[in-house]
C-alpha cells in the first residue's frame, strides 16, 4: 500500500518542529499501521487504534472491573479480550468501554501511526489521555507528534542512529520482540523510509 503525501508531510513537518527525524517516525509507522493515518469510521474517518482489554482491567476499580468482565470488556490476561479485524468495530469496542470509564478506556488504547499508548498520557505531557486522544484525531501530524514526544523517553533516536535495530526493537516494541521479528521489520521499513522522504523531497 503506497504511503500518502499527507504522511509523508507530516513526518517532516513535525521534525521540523522537534528533531525527531522523519524516517525514524515514518519507520515507525510503516511497521505498525502500514503508515495509513485513518481508516473509515461511520461517516468520517478516525485514526487507527487497538485496545487492550487487560490495561483496561488494571484501570477500573472494582465496581466498574465488575461491569466490564460481564460485558466483555475488561479481562486480567493480555490477549483475552480480542480486537476486532475492522477499525469501525474497534471504535464501537472503545466507545462502549468509554461508556464504563472514559480515561481509563483512553489509556488503554493505542494511538495512530505509532501506536503509542494513552497510558503514557502523563510522561508525554498531556493533561490527560482524552488530551492524547485528541491529538491523535486532529490529524496525521499530531499523530507524529505523540510518536516524537514518545522517543524523547529513552535513546529511541540514538540506536537507529548507529543500527541497533535489536536495542530500538527492545524498546518500543517490548522484550518480545524477536518473536515478530520487529528488529528486521523496523530495519527495512528506516530504509524504505528513508527513499521514500528522499525522493518526495
Amino acid at each position: 500500500m503506497p504511503i500518502s503525501r499527507e504522511v509523508l508531510d507530516a513526518a517532516r513537518e513535525v521534525e521540523r518542529a522537534t528533531g525527531a527525524p522523519a524516517a525514524a517516525l515514518v519507520a515507525i509507522a510503516i511497521v505498525e499501521t502500514n503508515a495509513r493515518a485513518f481508516a473509515p469510521v461511520g461517516e468520517g474517518r478516525e485514526p487507527l487504534i487497538r485496545f487492550e482489554g487487560h490495561v483496561f482491567d488494571r484501570r477500573l476499580n472494582e465496581e466498574k472491573r465488575r461491569i466490564a468482565r460481564t460485558a466483555g470488556l475488561s479481562a486480567p490476561r493480555a490477549g483475552q479480550i480480542r480486537n476486532p479485524a475492522g477499525q469501525d468495530a474497534r471504535w464501537r469496542l472503545l466507545r462502549q468501554a468509554a461508556a464504563i470509564d472514559a480515561n481509563a478506556a483512553y489509556e488503554a488504547t493505542s494511538w495512530g501511526l505509532g501506536q503509542v499508548m494513552g497510558l503514557h498520557w502523563q510522561t508525554l505531557g498531556y493533561a490527560s489521555a482524552s488530551a492524547l486522544a485528541e491529538e491523535a484525531r486532529r490529524s496525521a501530524e499530531g499523530q507524529f507528534a505523540l510518536v516524537a514526544r514518545f522517543l524523547k523517553t529513552g535513546p529511541f533516536v540514538e540506536r537507529m542512529e548507529r543500527g541497533d535495530w535489536e536495542g530500538f526493537a527492545r524498546l518500543y516494541n517490548g522484550p518480545g520482540f524477536a518473536a515478530n521479528a520487529y528488529d528486521r521489520k523496523i530495519e527495512s521499513a528506516f530504509r524504505q523510509a528513508s527513499r521514500l522522504l528522499s525522493n518526495a523531497a
